[in-house]
This record gives C-alpha cells, structure tokens and sequence, in this order.
C-alpha cells in the first residue's frame, strides 16, 4: 500500500512549462503528500532542477530535498539502443 501511495506522489517532468510542474508539485502537498517525487530523463533533467527549486525557494520554504538519484535507461530507438539518464528527485518537509 506504501508503494501506491508513493506512485500517487510522482511528478513526470517533460516537455510542458516549468510552472504546470510546479503546479503539481504545490497541489500534491495541499492535499496532504508528506513527500512528492520528481522524475526526469534526458533533456527534461534540467527542466526537474528547476521545478524542485522553485518550489523550494518561492512557494514552500519549509521543503527539503529528501533524497536525489540518477541512473541510466536503456531505451530503444531507431538505431537500436540508446542510454538514457534519468534523476529522481525527492522533495520533503523539512529534515
């Protein structure tokens, strides 16, 4: 069940503006999330930096970052495979 409800705290980060993440972000804790996660691969990495510390700068000061991991995907494209990074970003209240 802790598993759900993590995987119902989980922001995709992509092509959209920063702020429709950012959106997201802010709902998830006003609706009671103790923590939310953010994940990002390839060129959307930078665009989830970005999210995280605007909601931890401007809107929630009282966040911290609970944890931050990065890996490799192995992605099938036209050419055959391509590794993919990949950021988990988790955001917190504070420690």
């Amino acid at each position: 069940m802790a598993e759900a409800k993590s995987a119902e705290n989980t922001v995709f980060i992509g092509v959209k503006p920063v702020m429709n993440y950012v959106l997201a972000v802010i709902t998830q804790f006003n609706e009671g999330a103790g923590n939310v996660t953010l994940k990002a691969r390839g060129k959307a990495i930078s665009r989830a930096v970005d999210v995280a510390e605007i909601v931890r700068n401007r809107f929630l000061q009282g966040l911290a970052v609970q944890n931050i991991s990065i890996g490799t995907e192995e992605v099938q494209g036209e050419g055959g495979a391509i590794n993919v990074s990949t950021i988990e970003i988790v955001l917190g209240k504070g420690k």
